[in-house]
């Protein structure tokens, strides 16, 4: 399935609109979500192709907002790709074992992650 929409999940407005802006020149529809507890809600409501989602945020963090869309029947087949500071190996495998499908440490190597989005479509 061709990736199209996509939600980029980050508390700093600043990763947000710099992934938007990225996505959109590259022709992908773009959601956002400021938290774990938006993403979600999001995930469910509007179920699009692919997550972008930061790790430490207030409140649900991205381990735990992982971790639920892919348990969650309806949200269970979109890809999520972590995309945060924490860049120890045990972090990674942490975010994996979540049910991440990959994982990236910021600052984000846009080609790297257009590469990916590419290679899921």
């Amino acid at each position: 399935m061709p990736i199209r929409r996509i939600l980029v999940v980050d508390d700093s407005p600043t990763e947000r609109l710099a992934l938007t802006e990225l996505l959109t020149r590259e022709g992908y529809q773009v959601l956002t979500a400021e938290n774990g507890e938006q993403a979600l809600a999001l995930a469910r409501a509007e179920l699009p192709d692919l997550v972008l989602m930061d790790v430490v945020m207030p409140g649900t963090n991205g381990y735990q907002a992982t971790r639920t869309i892919v348990r969650d029947d309806a949200t269970r087949d979109i890809p999520v790709i972590m995309c945060t500071s924490k860049g120890l190996e045990t972090d990674k495998i942490w975010g994996m074992r979540q049910g991440a499908f990959d994982y990236m440490v910021k600052p984000i190597d846009h080609k790297t992650l257009l590469d990916k989005i590419r290679a899921l479509g």
